[in-house]
């Protein structure tokens, strides 16, 4: 059998290899900047490729709703001496006698320690009866109570205090200090107030969010927009339930990154440019900068601004292109605004293939020569 030269099985060799490299594909992080263009609507994809500019900054610099409803901004706080059902109530009753209704002996004073209000507002007195004490403050119940007992005793004096009790409750759960159900009072008849006497938020205030929820009605905001805007420390109603948590937003960083993995945000807002410092940056040595895509699912409304459009329906499939290449590119990489959900992807440079290939070939090429040696030996 007639053995080939060396020269043509390294040949043959090499051939194989770079055969076996284009079927098999080198290895990368994702697609490429041609093959995203390819899932274009204009060619054979589904999703609408839009380069960013500064209009296109405008139409999607769109801020999650936040804040409270007008019937939580509108509420008065609530009057501290204020009595309701379920609160407990301190009587004082001075009989101008040595031998009175209520007071014992060789006294002309009785006390009847917490007394309760029940769930129909009203407290019982000995001798007076069933007297409505919820919606009256301390002063209007003792003028009740004393008109009341002027009929049974000569010149009764009665003194009324409303103790602490469950009337009207607060319950706060979730990042603050002391998490339980808190009675409205004086000093913390208001948001600010009750998250005190929780004692404060224990996650980090920039992105520590503050839900109250009300009945069926709710509203949410930022703790640092509780101190910067005065009008959204709202007076409390009972019943109403406080819950502190920190921001669950997050975008996924994939491609030619530093790093590449799921972030939360840090920050209540935060740009393309942000993002990528989160992961970061560029890989030096492998990123295109012509080629940073955020993917993202976008509403029908800023679809049509977005693409200037009025036909669409729904939610639209959008891969937004940044070039910081271009004079403004970091600049309109600084001002694109990074929402919840998305994908933050960097293709590789065209560059980064032919060096994966020319390494390739050369692994081959090694390969060859050491068959080559084999064979001949």
């Amino acid at each position: 059998m007639k053995r080939l030269p060396a020269r043509g099985v390294r040949l043959l060799v090499l051939v194989g290899l770079l055969a076996a490299t284009a079927a098999c594909g080198l290895p990368r992080p994702g697609p490429n900047k041609p093959e995203i263009f390819d899932g274009s609507t204009l060619r054979d994809g589904d999703a609408f490729i839009v380069e960013v500019n500064d209009r296109v900054n405008r139409a999607t610099a769109v801020v999650p709703a936040s804040g409270f409803p007008a019937s939580f901004l509108n509420a008065a706080p609530i009057g501290s001496d204020t009595i309701r059902a379920g609160d407990t109530l301190g009587l004082t009753v001075f009989e101008n006698v040595d031998d009175g209704l209520l007071a014992p002996r060789e006294s002309n004073a009785a006390t009847l320690n917490e007394v309760q209000v029940d769930s129909s507002g009203y407290i019982f007195i000995p001798y007076a009866g069933r007297i409505q004490a919820a919606g009256s403050t301390p002063e209007g119940l003792r003028e009740k109570i004393t008109e009341k007992l002027d009929a049974q005793t000569p010149d009764p004096q009665v003194m009324v205090t409303r103790l602490a009790g469950d009337g009207a409750t607060v319950s706060v759960a979730g990042g603050v200090g002391k998490q339980g159900v808190f009675p409205i009072e004086r000093p913390n008849r208001t948001l600010s107030g009750m998250l005190a006497s929780a004692g404060g938020i224990v996650i980090p205030p920039e992105i520590a969010q503050i839900t109250v929820i009300r009945g069926k009605t709710r509203g949410q905001i930022w703790f640092e927009d509780l101190y910067a805007d005065p009008s959204l420390d709202i007076a409390l109603r009972n019943g109403d339930r406080i819950l502190v948590e920190e921001d669950t937003r997050d975008f996924t960083a994939l491609g030619a990154t530093g790093n590449q993995r799921n972030v939360r945000f840090i920050t209540q807002s935060m740009s393309a440019v942000e993002a990528l410092a989160q992961v970061g940056g560029l890989s030096s040595a492998l990123a295109d900068p012509t080629g940073i895509f955020v993917l993202r699912n976008e509403p029908q409304d800023i679809a049509r601004q977005v693409l200037a459009r009025n036909d669409l329906v729904g939610e639209q499939r959008v891969a937004y292109v940044l070039n910081l290449t271009e004079p403004a590119g970091l600049f309109l990489a600084r001002d694109f605004a990074i929402r919840d959900g998305d994908t933050v992807y960097v293709t590789e440079a065209p560059y980064v293939r032919w060096i994966k290939l020319l390494s390739v070939i050369t692994g081959t090429a090694g390969a060859a020569r050491n068959v080559s040696a084999t064979v001949e030996n």
